[in-house]
Parts: structure tokens; C-alpha cells; sequence
């Protein structure tokens, strides 16, 4: 499915923007301005970063337009926007860890698997299963031995029915033939479904020295990347966004810069007064986004069309990682496990003429999904206040894997990453003092900006300010 040859920013923004059936006069108003590759890659990441937050900005920029706010230009720089999607940031001038100590790429006997393991629970169970003991004592090169007598789609296959997160790094000619890669050929990356009728829902008339997403407001019930990544995008264009975690859940260190500009609620859905308040702040919604596993938030009455009926005229928008149905739909997976068992890291590594497996520079299935779910959520609220209609938006980490194939290959085997210096800021927050790059998506009449520091999670009361 490659494409012969690499498409521009411009050209794939046009596909997302009229698959979307949105106006095609509005791409006459976002500059993608041109450049090779910013970080090294054969794949066009840069491409794929540049037009998925073009077609979310400039998605923001026509509602602006239809609530009575100016007309104006949106752009996206290439490097500035590449850079942003590598999730970058220090906390009192330390960078996070990123990963776990036993997280990471092992050979099998016949293969590769990359176990993700960030997660206590995750790492503990996957020790488990090779017969190591549980624990942070455990050491990255007993993994390594354990695991040389493994076939490595026997241990993926284990781990899923232990529900772990273990992937076998396939060919793209190995996942092409899988049945799940055949289910995501019948989606578009960003699928729209209206799915039940409701009157159209009047926007907030502008008002000055606002933002185009001025009274929307979204829930955000997602952790890790991608999800968090689409709700702060919508916060950086106006919308009061809810984050949304349980109370019993571990969240990663990226939570402090993926929570900047939202409200952030502890509501525990395993008692009957947590869904009753998600219920009353579902009814004071426009767009409610989640990351939950397919059919796990139906299972506490909260699925697309029992939001439908408490909100009629909501955005219901659904983060996977392999889709929603198909035989991998209710498997776990991250951006890194995703790279792996969609074939990119082995084509990566023959690019590069490298012995093993290489992941791409950056976790661009988290930061594209992002920002196609904020795309996707906008694209709707403009279409329901059209036509009205509840609708559905659903986006997957495999589906966003097989659109950045769709894009081509480019030669950036040889480039070198540029500074960051030049969009970084210091803000305050309530993890500490963040160094962060700005939001990359610049407006010519109304600049993104966050309204509030990010907080830690339970931070604020769970309703509508």
C-alpha cells in the first residue's frame, strides 16, 4: 500500500479536509509552509505532524468564523511542529524518564518483541510470565535471557491473555496479510458517523478578545499520549477541557504538559455517585472524548449512544489502539507497541541499514492521533451545527500507522535534529516550574494560548466552572 511517491503537508491536509466533507474553500486559508525532513526518519513524520494540527487549527479557525470571530490565517511550521510532537519537557529542570528499565525491544528465538513496561502492573505481569520475579529489582538482561526461548508471536499472543502490552515486530508485508490490517482498510483515519438524530446546538457568539473554541466543553477521559495530546490542543484554542482520571489509576510524567490549559476531576466510575456526576457533566457537554478500550466505558452505561441520549447533540470521540472491531479491537497498545507490530520499526531498520528493529524518532502515532482527534471532534461540531445530529468520531494508533504509509517515504536517514531553543517557554504549574515547547499552530488574529497551568490530577471539584 505505499504510496510511490511522498505527499506535501498541503496534499494531505486536502484528503483529511474533504474526507471530513468540510468546505474546501477554508484550505485557501492555512499556510503549511514547505521543508525536507526536520527529524530522521524514512517516513515522512514531519508531513504527517505538519497537516494532522493544520487540519485541527484550521478546523478551530472556522468555528471561530461561524460564531462571528474574524477571518483569519492559520499557520504550522514544519520544524516547530516536529519538535513539539517529540513531547519534550522538563519539570524544576529535570527531563522525566522516560521509559521503564525493563521497557524495550528483545531478541526471541525467531523474532523481536518490545515489551512495554512503564506501568508496575504491566512490568510485574510480564515478569511473571517469563518466570522472573515481580519487582523493579529485576534486570533488563534477565528479560533479555528469558525470553531468547520464546517465539515472539507466542509470547505477544500470552501476554495479551494476560492482558499485557507485548508486541512481535512484524514485516509490512507480515501485517498487511493480518486480519486486523484488513478490518482498518475499510476505515478512513478519521471515521465520522452521525448516530442519532438532535437539533442543531447553537455556538457561543464570539465575543472579544476571545478564541475560536470560546464554550465548548469537553470531557477528557484519556491517559498516556494521544488522547491527552488531543484534549490540550482543544484547550489551546479556547474550549474549556475536563480531564477526567480515576483515582485509582497511575498516569506517566508527560501528564503535566499534556495537562496545560485543562481543568483536572478525580471521578471514580466503579460506584454509582461517580457515573452519576459524569452523567450530570455529560449533560453540560459538547464533545466527550475517551481512550478506553472498545465497550469498556459501555459498560458503565457511557457508550456513544447512551451519550446521545443524555446530551443530545454531543461529539462522541473514541481513541483505539488497533480499531474498533476486528480480532485485535479490545488489544491493549501504545504508540512504541504499535510501531512494532504494524511493520515500521523492521522497515525503519532496513532504511537505516541496521541489525535490529528501529523506532521511528518520535511517537508520531501518539501526536498525529492526537491531533486528528482534535481535528475529528471539531469537524463534527462543525457539521452538527449544520445539520445537527449526535455524532461519533473514532481514531486509531494503527489507523494513524497506516495513513503515515500513505504518505510515502522520504530520505532523512542523514538529518540531524534541530535545537529546540527557539520554541521553548517556562511556565508555572502544579507539578512545578515546566519548560515546554509552545503550541505550534500559529493564528493571525487569535494566538492559541492556555488559559490555565496544568494540575495534577484531582485538582479541581468535578463540574462546570
Amino acid at each position: 500500500m505505499e504510496a510511490p511517491l511522498a505527499k506535501t503537508a498541503p496534499e494531505a491536509l486536502r484528503e483529511l479536509w474533504t474526507t471530513a466533507r468540510l468546505a474546501a474553500t477554508a484550505l485557501d486559508t492555512i499556510d503549511l509552509p514547505a521543508q525536507g525532513p526536520v527529524l530522521p526518519s524514512s517516513f515522512a513524520v514531519t508531513t504527517a505532524a505538519q497537516s494532522s494540527l493544520g487540519a485541527a487549527a484550521l478546523a478551530a479557525a472556522q468555528i471561530g468564523l461561524r460564531r462571528g470571530g474574524p477571518a483569519q490565517r492559520v499557520t504550522v511550521d514544519a520544524e516547530h511542529v516536529a519538535l513539539d510532537s517529540l513531547g519534550w519537557f522538563t519539570v524544576n529542570g529535570q527531563a522525566p524518564a522516560v521509559w521503564g528499565k525493563v521497557s524495550g525491544l528483545y531478541r526471541c528465538a525467531d523474532g523481536w518483541v518490545r515489551i512495554h513496561a512503564n506501568f508496575e502492573h504491566h512490568r510485574d505481569g510480564a515478569l511473571r510470565l517469563l518466570g522472573l520475579p515481580p519487582g523493579p529489582q529485576t534486570e533488563h538482561a534477565e528479560v533479555a535471557e528469558a525470553l531468547r526461548g520464546w517465539r515472539a508471536v507466542d509470547f505477544e499472543t500470552a501476554a495479551a491473555d494476560a492482558g499485557l502490552v507485548v508486541a512481535a515486530a512484524r514485516s509490512f508485508a507480515q501485517w498487511d496479510a493480518h486480519p486486523q490490517a484488513a478490518v482498518l482498510e475499510k476505515q478512513p483515519v478519521v471515521a465520522i458517523e452521525r448516530i442519532a438524530d438532535a437539533p442543531r446546538r447553537p455556538l457561543v457568539p464570539w465575543r472579544e478578545d476571545g478564541q475560536p473554541l470560546d464554550g465548548l466543553r469537553v470531557l477528557d477521559l484519556t491517559r498516556i499520549l494521544a488522547g491527552p495530546v488531543a484534549g490540550r490542543t482543544l484547550a489551546a484554542y479556547g474550549a474549556d477541557v475536563m480531564l477526567v482520571n480515576s483515582p485509582h489509576l497511575p498516569n506517566i510524567d508527560s501528564i503535566a504538559d499534556t495537562s496545560r490549559g485543562k481543568l483536572s476531576a478525580h471521578i471514580d466510575l466503579a460506584f454509582e455517585t461517580g457515573r452519576e456526576t459524569l452523567r450530570a457533566l455529560v449533560g453540560e457537554s459538547h464533545v466527550f472524548l475517551q481512550g478506553y478500550r472498545p465497550g469498556s466505558l459501555a459498560a458503565r452505561g457511557f457508550a456513544p449512544h447512551d451519550l446521545a441520549r443524555l446530551a443530545p447533540g454531543i461529539v462522541c470521540v473514541s481513541l483505539s489502539a488497533y480499531g474498533p472491531e476486528g480480532p485485535w479491537a479490545l488489544r491493549r497498545g501504545f504508540d512504541s507497541l504499535v510501531q512494532t507490530a504494524t511493520g515500521f520499526n523492521l522497515a525503519e531498520a532496513e532504511a537505516f541499514g541496521a541489525a535490529e528493529p528501529m523506532a521511528l524518532p518520535l511517537q508520531i502515532l501518539d501526536y498525529a492521533a492526537g491531533y486528528l482527534l482534535a481535528f475529528g471532534a471539531q469537524a463534527a461540531l462543525l457539521r452538527q451545527a449544520e445539520e445537527g445530529g449526535s455524532w461519533h468520531v473514532e481514531v486509531s494508533l494503527a489507523g494513524v500507522g497506516r495513513w503515515l504509509r500513505s504518505l510515502g517515504r522520504v530520505d532523512g536517514m542523514t538529518v540531524k535534529r534541530p535545537s529546540l531553543a527557539p520554541y521553548v517557554e517556562e511556565v508555572e504549574s502544579g507539578f512545578g516550574r515546566l519548560q515546554v515547547l509552545r503550541h505550534a499552530a500559529q493564528f493571525s488574529t487569535t494566538p492559541a494560548r492556555f488559559r490555565r497551568p496544568s494540575m495534577p490530577p484531582g485538582s479541581h471539584a468535578a463540574h462546570w466552572p
